[in-house]
């Protein structure tokens, strides 16, 4: 894979951090929001980078590209977050070439997800990708690899139950709340912002609860509306915020963003109050829990309430790597072919050249030559003997960087495949 040219970089990396061994904060240094993910696409062609994509989630943050070096990506990641170089060598991962490609098939199938099964990360995936192809920084490689990974994930959900079961961050904190909060009914709960696990929270407590006391807030009103539209909610203004905390027994915080939203002084309170906090980074500050009656809960702690669907979806893991095994062959075939179609190519118009020397030779040496004959019988051997190659060059045993070199050298021609 080294010497695939589809790159001018030779070398394929997933750079990055996740929950595994950044803990909320670590990842809320490094995550990027959209703007931060711009201009971290600007940068990378600035700096003559061609092909990358960014992943940024609340448990993972990723960059998959071509490079000369790790470090141009690390670079651009620190360059564009609050991280460092020395955070990141203490929490983080690089990975190349196959290790690259099967990380990212684990990544977007859900294998290594915070809670196993999640596929939310894939249209994060798929949406970081079309951006960078806006960007004119994916090349065919990626796109292809990316095509491959969603197409793995939608086999594995619908050829196993790996993503079976109410096992989610959303699903956590309801039964959460379900387990913790007596008369639930009458209680009042306040959703503030909007991002993905927020919805599906409130969606999960609309289920289970009386919309009456479900109130949303958001800074930008109108997705707030919409949402609400959907259940029926009650929707405020961001400027009742503190008098809507004050009413309520259960604050869900679900906010995108990169500071903490909720601290002690907006908290005016006369009665305990639950606060759940499914943001990264954080978005409630610690000093909430200074106050008398506060009980605060963040999403890793969430993250870690198992139950018995998870230990179900741990027997459906094999079987989600064999998809993963089958797609990624093709795909592995498929780059394989690609490397080294320009040296098939190279030889077929070699052969030809040889060809019509001969035919030339022959047609002045021989009279009544057949022209058409000779043609028709030289371009089938010349068909035969490419295929040869190519099959040789297809096979798994095949050292193919060795065997291109060694068909350059007998038939002294040139192929654009970087050494």
């Amino acid at each position: 894979m080294n010497h695939l040219k589809l790159s001018k970089f030779p070398t394929f990396y997933a750079i990055g951090l996740s929950y595994k061994k950044a803990d909320a904060a670590m990842r809320g240094k490094f995550s990027l929001d959209e703007k931060a993910k711009t201009k971290l696409l600007e940068q990378a062609k600035s700096e003559g980078l061609d092909s990358l994509f960014v992943v940024s989630t609340c448990n993972r943050t990723e960059i998959y590209g071509f490079a000369e070096h790790p470090f141009q990506l690390i670079k651009l990641l620190c360059d564009n977050s609050q991280g460092t170089v020395e955070d990141f060598q203490k929490i983080a991962y690089i990975y190349k070439n196959q290790e690259a490609i099967t990380f990212l098939f684990r990544v977007g199938t859900g294998l290594d997800s915070q809670i196993l099964g999640d596929f939310e990360v894939i249209s994060q995936i798929r949406n970081s990708f079309v951006e960078s192809k806006k960007a004119n920084l994916a090349n065919a490689f990626l796109e292809r690899l990316v095509n491959a990974v969603i197409q793995a994930s939608k086999r594995v959900k619908n050829e196993t139950e790996l993503c079976s079961g109410a096992t989610s961050v959303a699903f956590a904190a309801v039964n959460y709340i379900f387990n913790t909060v007596n008369d639930l009914e009458n209680k009042n709960i306040l959703l503030f912002g909007t991002g993905k696990i927020g919805r599906n929270t409130c969606e999960n407590l609309v289920k289970h609860t009386k919309h009456e006391n479900i109130t949303l807030i958001n800074r930008t009103k109108t997705k707030a509306e919409k949402i609400a539209g959907k259940f029926n909610l009650i929707v405020k203004d961001y400027i009742n915020l503190p008098e809507e905390i004050h009413r309520a027994d259960i604050l869900v915080v679900a906010t995108g963003a990169q500071n903490p939203t909720i601290d002690k002084n907006l908290l005016n309170l006369k009665k305990p109050l639950l606060i759940l906090d499914l943001s990264i980074p954080k978005n409630v500050d610690e000093n909430v829990k200074q106050i008398e009656g506060v009980s605060l809960v963040h999403m890793d702690f969430l993250s870690q309430i198992t139950d018995e669907t998870l230990e179900k979806r741990k027997e459906q893991v094999p079987f989600a790597e064999a998809i993963i095994e089958e797609i990624k062959e093709e795909f592995n075939s498929w780059m394989r072919a690609r490397k080294f179609a320009p040296t098939i190519h190279a030889l077929k118009e070699k052969l030809n050249a040889i060809k019509e020397g001969e035919l030339d030779f022959q047609r002045k040496k021989i009279a009544n030559f057949d022209q058409e004959q000779a043609e028709l019988i030289s371009n089938r051997i010349i068909q035969k003997i490419t295929t040869h190659f190519a099959n040789h060059l297809k096979d798994d045993n095949t050292m193919v960087d060795e065997s291109i070199e060694w068909i350059e050298k007998i038939f002294q021609i040139e192929t654009n495949t970087v050494k």
